[in-house]
């Protein structure tokens, strides 16, 4: 999902006057206390109305983002570096379309003083800057309209067949078990396997993407990164390392895959280089599984917890194409991005400085009742139903129709192969982030 990058919002707040030396262990002790998670509950009372680091934040946010709504139409969070925040859904869908915030997160001022890019190699830091995440126009829609015309809608309509396949061949492998575990068993292995395939990867290389999608994943919250990003540069290096060749030879031998229509694809005389290549390689693997994974298991634990509108969708499969939108705006997959003020203006009818980061509460904005009628229950057959779930404007979330695909497929496949489907409907334990949200494990049983 495009609209997602690094986020300058998830990141502390430093003394200006801090040695350049102590910023990035200021950073690790940051992402280290939220590991640890409590100090941020002996500190809740200083830390204000947004606090996404406890338990009970992770398990239900909507009551917070709730108060936060009706409370505040600018937040201002010491916890989150100063940075303003947006909840309702007028305010958040203008800032994304707006081309003075800018996805250049370099330019924020905690940015600089914290430097996260510091002592990482040329090439890692260049592929992460030139990803469309970080690029504002006019590099940006040169991007875009190149990847475009290489991932097309038809290339994903295409792919139904073969989705339609995986799902059910992971479906056969538990049935006979009548359990499984959603994430492990389907939600996450489905899209890795359909990116792996998509590139063209061979199936006997595809564990070691696996393995490098979860490591470039952390990018979309680096608080999340405990050990740096030492770790993730490791792994776009072996990426680096093992698509050059890849690369060379689609040029001389293109096969029916993206990586092919990718190398090969001109516009204007232009094509993709070497460094934005592997940036996109990047970007399609670290934030193209996570979040259809987050999708997946919130939909199956919105029906669980809602049975009247399982059985609607069960006895209309008709209904899947509204549901996966209600389901996106519902319980998003991406709760929260960041833009930054690139020129002195207003945010909201109040001026704000170039340089601040506005974070986007998506999560919230699709639950405004301003925009959305009863916005907290769950209706699969909800009608104007534009959520901000894939973002809005330039940054429109390229995987989209991907996202929505695989979802069309696994949630009919799993109601018509066990009607009977039952799990958890209160998972214990989810992603420990602000910005992705979905549990990290959900039983089932027939």
């Amino acid at each position: 999902m495009e609209h997602r990058g690094i986020s300058t919002a998830a990141v502390g707040q430093t003394p200006r006057g801090s040695a350049a030396t102590s910023r990035l262990p200021m950073l690790r002790l940051y992402q280290t206390l939220v590991r640890w998670e409590w100090p941020f509950r002996l500190l809740k009372p200083l830390l204000g109305d947004f606090n996404p680091f406890l338990p009970e934040f992770r398990t239900d946010p909507y009551p917070f983002y709730r108060a936060l709504r009706d409370k505040h139409r600018v937040y201002v969070s010491r916890l989150l570096g100063g940075a303003w925040l947006l909840s309702r859904y007028d305010d958040v869908a203008a800032v994304l379309g707006d081309a003075r915030f800018s996805v250049d997160r370099p330019q924020a001022e905690v940015f600089q003083r914290l430097q996260p890019f510091r002592g990482l190699s040329p090439e890692f830091t260049q592929a992460i800057q030139r990803t469309l995440l970080m690029t504002d126009p006019p590099a940006h829609t040169r991007l875009r309209r190149l990847v475009n015309k290489a991932f097309t809608p038809r290339v994903v309509e295409g792919l139904r067949g073969r989705i339609q396949a995986l799902v059910d061949e992971l479906l056969d492998v538990v049935a006979a078990r009548r359990q499984m575990e959603l994430i492990a068993d389907l939600a996450y292995p489905l899209p890795v396997t359909v990116i792996a395939e998509l590139l063209g990867i061979p199936v006997h290389d595809r564990a070691r993407f696996k393995e490098w999608s979860d490591t470039l994943a952390v990018l979309l919250d680096p608080l999340q990164a405990v050990d740096g990003l030492a770790p993730t540069e490791r792994a776009f290096g072996e990426i680096a390392a093992y698509m050059r060749p890849i690369f060379t030879e689609r040029r001389h031998q293109p096969r029916e895959d993206l990586i092919s229509a990718l190398v090969s694809v001109e516009d204007q005389g232009q094509r993709l280089d070497e460094i934005e290549l592997l940036s996109l390689t990047m970007l399609i693997l670290g934030a193209g599984h996570e979040t259809t994974t987050n999708l997946i298991a919130n939909a199956v634990l919105a029906l669980l917890q809602h049975p009247a509108e399982r059985r609607r969708l069960q006895d209309d499969p008709g209904l899947i194409g509204s549901a996966v939108e209600e389901f996106l705006r519902y319980d998003s997959p991406v709760q929260l991005t960041d833009r930054v003020v690139s020129v002195d203006c207003e945010v909201a009818g109040r001026p704000v400085r170039k340089g601040t980061v506005v974070a986007l509460i998506l999560g919230a904005a699709n639950r405004d009742p301003s925009r959305f009628a009863d916005p907290d229950r769950l209706d699969l057959s909800r009608q104007d139903n534009h959520h901000l779930s894939f973002g809005h404007g330039a940054h429109f979330c390229l995987g989209a129709a991907l996202a929505r695909v695989e979802a069309q497929i696994v949630i009919p496949a799993l109601l018509r192969r066990f009607p009977d489907l039952d799990g958890e409907r209160a998972p214990r334990h989810w992603k420990r982030s602000a910005v992705l949200r979905g549990p990290t494990a959900l039983r089932l049983w027939w």
